[in-house]
């Protein structure tokens, strides 16, 4: 009887597990690895690395040919000790991610630069470096003082088209943000 009672706990756990993990495969998720700032000749740019993961319904709506907008938004500030940061420079850039029917590819677009990919995991991967984005001139910071960064990246809602945007409302498949990554970046070497 004791035994029994045992197994049954055990089957629940098992059960309570496998419904957790099914319930996250279907999400989306965009968690930020690593940034960092680099000079380039008059300004500095960002490099980060994204990890993200796409719900089924995304991918879907992908694959039928629904733009995903995506915004990344950098800050700069000088910490202050006893009042609000002094915000240096906030800037956002986009990026699209679209299936073009015709052709068979996924299209990546930053500004004026497009790259097209035969598969999805391939645009996800180029989707999901951050490299050389120019985020603040260089006369813009001071030597000697501390400056503290941030980024964040998200899926733009507001950009869905009308026909998505009421179920990515109520929708965890839809929403899609990293966390905001802070670090202190060296600026003067």
């Amino acid at each position: 009887m004791h035994c029994c009672k045992k197994i049954k706990q055990l089957l629940s756990i098992c059960l309570l597990m496998l419904f957790a993990t099914t319930a996250l495969a279907g999400s989306s998720s965009m968690n930020i690895r690593s940034a960092s700032l680099a000079p380039l000749d008059d300004s500095y740019a960002l490099n980060a690395d994204v990890d993200m993961k796409f719900s089924e319904k995304m991918e879907e709506a992908i694959s039928k040919g629904f733009e995903l907008n995506f915004l990344i938004e950098f800050q700069l500030a000088k910490p202050r000790k006893y009042w609000f940061d002094d915000e240096v420079v906030t800037v956002t850039h986009h990026v699209t991610l679209s299936y073009h029917a015709l052709s068979r590819q996924f299209l990546v677009i930053r500004g004026d630069q497009q790259k097209a990919f035969v598969r999805l995991d391939e645009a996800t991967d180029d989707l999901s470096e951050i490299s050389d984005l120019k985020v603040f001139q260089k006369s813009e910071v001071e030597k000697g003082e501390h400056y503290k960064a941030a980024v964040l990246m998200r899926l733009d809602p507001k950009k869905l088209p009308k026909v998505l945007q009421g179920d990515a409302m109520g929708s965890d498949d839809w929403k899609m943000s990293s966390q905001r990554f802070e670090w202190v970046p060296s600026l003067f070497k």
